[in-house]
């Protein structure tokens, strides 16, 4: 007990301890959460009739941007496999990373879900024992179930690989015999969270354009390129200003895999586009609406064209050495114009015009209220700071900066 306390109380002492950048970097964030919070307190006491919602667009920014979430929390499993699967050991020094990544974000997509619930103090609800979780009849069941174990998997590895290290006992052949199957369930859990929800969105019978077979791909595709774009920002700034060592080996890994996804997305864009298009049919109807507008709705237009512009920019530019290996200026902006585009695509190409026609042939806009947007980057503030801070105290483990006090004597 009290080597756990002395680990979280170095832990956190480290966390929190930074030059100016990373304070300002924090009070940034700091500033959205205090905002957010009384936006926050408005929408859970007047209800979700402060957000944009409305009877013909039902679900806000919150579900779109809790689908994006799961895309990020893929980068667990495309850190932690390569390095155990192939045996890279670049790769599983840092696979801890990884699973900060995933750990934190599947936690901010929770949040969004309980944004968009509008009365989270239900959530009991569903808990068994207590309320009706209605499995296995309801895909929000599978979805329930899905984030939280994956969630949990990622905090028992982060827990006992930074606890391990941190006493000075990590031994890679000297693991606990149940650690390994934990991981390979995690790295298997992963595809589970595109997988299901898409499921989610497939089920909902009145929106036709989420009626296709190939949205789980989409889904683990564009995963596999925000997912990696965002774990590349984060590795790249952190062996600029901590003493970690990440090679260029690693990176061009990740860089690869977002080259390779993108392309991948651009075969399965090609192949639902033309199959809903060349027929022309009314199951064409909303992607008609996204791409070209109808009666002068045309708010989504110039977001479709402009996202579907840089992902495929993107892709044509991550095919030249030159972008790949320029890892202080071209890289890092492609990455961020790859993560920023699927964080776009997901409200404005995905989400809201699909409800467009409704059964009764009526097309709608969404509007994001002001309180609403300002809940979405209290979400997202909370996210990167909870990510900031636990990175923060692991990278001073991972350097040894951060070390019991038996563990320094020993050594």
């Amino acid at each position: 007990m009290k080597t756990a306390l002395s680990f979280a109380r170095d832990f956190s002492s480290f966390a929190i301890k930074g030059g100016r950048m990373y304070y300002a970097w924090l009070l940034f964030l700091a500033f959205f959460i205090l905002v957010g919070s009384y936006t926050a307190y408005i929408q859970f006491t007047q209800g979700l009739i402060v957000t944009g919602a409305t009877d013909q667009v039902t679900m806000e920014a919150f579900f779109a941007n809790f689908v994006f979430t799961a895309h990020v929390a893929a980068a667990a499993v495309l850190v932690v496999a390569p390095g155990y699967f192939y045996h890279r050991k670049d790769l599983k020094e840092l696979a801890v990373m990884g699973e900060v990544i995933a750990m934190v974000f599947v936690a901010t997509g929770i949040t969004f879900v309980l944004f968009h619930m509008g009365r989270p103090d239900r959530t009991w609800h569903i808990i068994p024992g207590l309320g009706y979780m209605n499995f296995p009849n309801s895909m929000l069941a599978y979805d329930t179930i899905v984030l939280n174990v994956y969630l949990l998997l990622n905090l028992i590895g982060v827990s006992y690989i930074l606890f391990k290290k941190y006493v000075g006992t990590f031994h890679e052949k000297q693991l606990a015999l149940w650690f390994r199957p934990i991981v390979f369930l995690a790295i298997a859990w992963g595809p589970l969270i595109h997988i299901i929800t898409a499921f989610v969105l497939a089920s909902n019978a009145r929106v036709g354009m989420w009626a296709t077979a190939v949205l789980p791909f989409a889904f683990l595709t564009m995963a596999g390129a925000s997912g990696p774009a965002l774990v590349v920002l984060i590795f790249l700034l952190t062996r600029r200003y901590t003493n970690l060592e990440i090679g260029n080996p690693v990176i061009d890994l990740m860089t690869t895999i977002i080259a390779w996804s993108l392309g991948i997305l651009m075969l399965v864009f090609a192949a639902e586009f033309f199959t809903l298009l060349y027929p022309s049919t009314e199951h064409a109807d909303s992607l008609k609406y996204n791409m070209f507008g109808h009666n002068g709705l045309n708010m989504y237009v110039p977001w479709f064209w402009g996202t579907i512009l840089a992902l495929v920019s993107s892709f044509i530019a991550l095919l030249f050495r030159k972008v790949r290996h320029s890892y202080n200026r071209l890289l890092p902006l492609v990455c961020f114009v790859v993560f920023f585009a699927i964080l776009i695509e997901k409200p404005m190409i995905l989400i809201f015009p699909a409800f467009s026609p409704t059964p009764l042939g009526e097309y709608a806009e969404y509007h994001v209220t002001l309180i609403e947007f300002f809940n979405v980057l209290f979400v997202w503030a909370l996210g990167f700071l909870f990510l900031t801070l636990i990175l923060k105290g692991a990278i001073g483990i991972l350097t040894g900066e951060v070390r019991h006090e038996k563990s320094s004597a020993s050594s």
